[in-house]
């Protein structure tokens, strides 16, 4: 098999699996996590430039247009960030499955709006469909499917940034965790100081697994983005749903949580429609599809 396809895979994989990752910080606030995510990221991937010999390189593409397209991109993956974790801890892991299924479809409708794409009649099938699927669920819950609809839009948004970006994605994550290193530092030194802080405070396993956090974060980056240099982006994009499958058998089968007659009609409104799009995209001359912006699920 082509080695890109099996990065690819890994990668999707690894994201696939990060719900059992938090959930083993379960009793960690999600804003502390998310700050120690981006303190252990942004010093991996400093090391990273600087043991492959890339400082000069990276230094020379910092100016004050890539700080400012990158700083809201940095607010954006953030929020990205901190809701996934939170909801992972509760009980949510399911939800947030449907927000990475949602998001290619509301990439396509971003295209529409800020780009002024069109689309072929075939095309406004999905996106329908998926308007129903999120309304029907919306009365099955009794309420909007405000964490994947938060996480689709903070992700599609991110995805629409990094396609005006200028930076590949190790930079490009590097500025990111870079922006947001010093406030993330700080939350935690005040976490520390007013004594609510659990790093060095709930075990040897749990500061470990948060230093960690840096690490399967960037991981997975590096294997996409090895990935994306290597396959067609339609690749890129049929491998990106393995992750939000992953996570929804997880949530239901590992952590049991509840799924009703009703959310299965919700979500088979949405998986029909995606089916819809990716054999569409695929039939017409193979158009690539678009991945999951680079950094990532979660």
């Amino acid at each position: 098999m082509n080695k890109g396809i099996l990065y690819g895979i890994g990668a999707y994989v690894f994201w696939g699996f990060f719900p059992i990752y938090w959930k083993l910080l379960h009793h960690v606030p999600a804003i502390q996590l998310i700050g120690h995510r981006i303190i252990w990221s942004f010093l991996l991937l400093f090391i990273v430039i600087l043991f492959t010999q890339q400082w000069a390189a990276f230094r020379a593409t910092v100016n004050a247009r890539v700080l400012r397209i990158y700083t809201i991109a940095a607010i954006l993956i953030g929020i990205n960030w901190l809701m996934y974790v939170w909801a992972v801890n509760h009980e949510f892991i399911v939800e947030t499955s449907l927000g990475y299924f949602i998001n290619p479809l509301l990439s396509v409708l971003m295209g529409v709006i800020f780009f002024k794409e069109r689309l072929r009649l075939a095309q406004w099938i999905p996106v329908v469909l998926a308007a129903l699927g999120v309304t029907y669920l919306t009365f099955v819950y009794g309420r909007l499917p405000y964490i994947a609809l938060s996480l689709a839009f903070s992700f599609g948004l991110y995805g629409l940034v990094k396609k005006l970006s200028p930076l590949g994605s190790l930079y490009g994550l590097t500025i990111e965790t870079g922006i947001l290193f010093v406030p993330a530092l700080g939350y935690l030194i005040f976490t520390q100081m007013n004594s609510t802080a659990a790093f060095l405070h709930t075990g040897v396993m749990s500061d470990l697994l948060m230093v960690g956090a840096g690490v399967v974060t960037t991981i997975p980056l590096l294997m996409f983005a090895s990935a994306a240099r290597s396959i067609p982006l339609w690749v890129v994009g049929l491998l990106q749903y393995i992750a939000p499958t992953l996570q929804f058998i997880i949530g239901v089968f590992i952590y049991k949580e509840a799924f009703s007659y009703h959310q299965l009609i919700g979500f088979g409104i949405v998986w029909t429609a995606l089916i819809v799009f990716l054999v569409e995209n695929y039939l017409a001359n193979r158009v690539p599809v678009e991945p999951i912006a680079e950094m990532g699920e979660g």
